[in-house]
Formats: C-alpha cells, structure tokens, sequence
C-alpha cells in the first residue's frame, strides 16, 4: 500500500498517494522541525535512498503528516521515527507556503507548519539509517551563510525558510 498524504485537489483537501502528489505538484500538508541547543540547529543529511533530496543536508526532520493526523503530533512522530528523539514538545513558530523543484520531476508544493523544539541536556539522538545518514549541530547564523555560499548542499525548502522567512520562523533568536 502507498502512503496517503493531505493534499488539495481544486478547494478539496483529499489523500492522495504521496508520489503522485509530488509528480504533479498538487499543494499539500507538510511539518518540519527544528531542535535547538541555545542558537544552534540540529541538522541531518538525507540518507541516500530518499526519494527526493538525497544526501542532501536539510533542517532537524520534515514530514507529510498522515490523513487526519494533527500537526503536533506529526512533528512529536517524526522526532522518534527519524532520530530517536523522544520526550521534547515542539512549539508551532509558523505556517508557511512554498513551492520547489526538488528534482527528478517531482514538485514540492507545501503549506507547512514549522515547530522548534528546545533540545534536553543528554538528550538521546539515534538516527534511523533509512532516513538520515549524517547529523550535526550548527549555528544558525553560520548555517545561514552555508545556505547561501553552497546552496547545492543543502534541501530547497531549507534554502527557502531561511532566505525569506528565517525571522518569522526563529523570532527572538535572530533579533538577539
């Protein structure tokens, strides 16, 4: 069976097969996540048998949520199935809406809800090798300057959140 994600057919929010809604653009639900230490993000590199954005390093872990799923719970899912990460509440920071190539003919196109997630002294990360390959804790600041000298590193939606929403999504830290 294939995963159905939320997507929009004309005004109608249906589930629709997760690949088609990617081949065809169709607007669809997303979540990402972002684990903070302080002003550092948790990043992952996308393991290599992704279907889109392969070996791509890209924010803490994004996902479509299943039908009927809330948001929330979605982010808290991810956290474990991709990383391990239990016990942490992400807070919603934003809802945004995008659209990107992401190659091999396949389209994002997602309104998105991104929480933050503040990261537990010891915190446990075990990351599922299917889904991420690599990890590592960066600043934010230096994180945005990697996006922009290399952007061929890094997701299309990464690159996005943080050349034209990086306030509205981290508020007070890019203030500070």
């Amino acid at each position: 069976m294939t995963e159905q994600i939320p997507a929009w057919v004309g005004d109608t929010l249906a589930p629709i097969d997760k690949l088609e809604v990617h081949r065809k653009g169709l607007r669809h639900k997303a979540v990402s996540i972002f684990v903070m230490d302080g002003e550092k993000v948790l990043l992952q590199r996308r393991a290599s048998g992704k279907y889109h954005s392969a070996g791509l390093w890209s924010n803490t872990c994004c996902t479509h949520p299943h039908w009927g799923e809330r948001p929330e719970h979605c982010a808290i899912r991810r956290l474990e199935e991709e990383l391990g990460i239990t016990g942490l509440y992400p807070a919603h920071a934003d809802r945004l809406e995008y659209r990107a190539d992401v190659g091999n003919g396949l389209i994002e196109h997602e309104v998105v809800d991104i929480y933050l997630a503040y990261a537990k002294p010891g915190m446990a990360i075990a990351p599922d090798p299917e889904e991420v390959s690599e990890i590592r804790w960066v600043g934010l600041y230096d994180l945005a300057a990697e996006v922009r000298r290399h952007p061929e590193r890094f997701s299309q939606w990464l690159a996005i959140y943080l050349a034209s929403h990086m306030d509205r999504i981290f508020g007070t830290l890019v203030r500070a």
